[in-house]
């Protein structure tokens, strides 16, 4: 039996890992992305960047301290072990929201929508690493 912690620690492990793995060397991609995302009562908004440089910010409270039997704790471990795994500098910042599950919600699309928009070919540098140093 592995606990909920490590379980949901190790699935942000196992994705960012994945994520790192599948960008290689970055090239082509347009590295930052962005959302601001409106669910019900929640407003979350997300910016990040595929640097390589992981750093997390984190300002989202959550009301309850738990979400059913989920621990609302562990949304911070998740994309703790994510971002450390990717290389990513991520900020998650809950700008409006009385509801757990919106808000946990609203945070998860938030990021994976900034994240499409990291992850998007830019047709203007399709061949270059985005970045001045040529290495990221």
């Amino acid at each position: 039996h592995i606990d909920d912690h490590h379980t949901v620690e190790d699935v942000g492990i196992a994705l960012g890992q994945a994520l790192s793995q599948a960008l290689g060397d970055k090239r082509g991609i347009r590295r930052y992305g962005d959302c601001l995302l409106a669910m019900d009562d929640a407003l979350v908004r997300c910016a990040l960047d595929l640097s390589g440089r992981p750093y997390l910010v984190w300002n989202l409270d959550l009301p309850t301290q738990k979400i059913g039997t989920f621990d609302t704790e562990l949304l911070r471990e998740f994309f703790q072990a994510f971002s450390t795994h990717s290389g990513m500098t991520l900020h998650v910042d809950k700008l409006n929201g009385i509801n757990s599950h919106h808000i946990a919600e609203a945070a998860f699309k938030s990021v994976a929508r900034a994240l499409r928009d990291a992850l998007e070919t830019d047709p203007r540098t399709s061949d270059a690493i985005p970045s001045t140093k040529g290495s990221l």
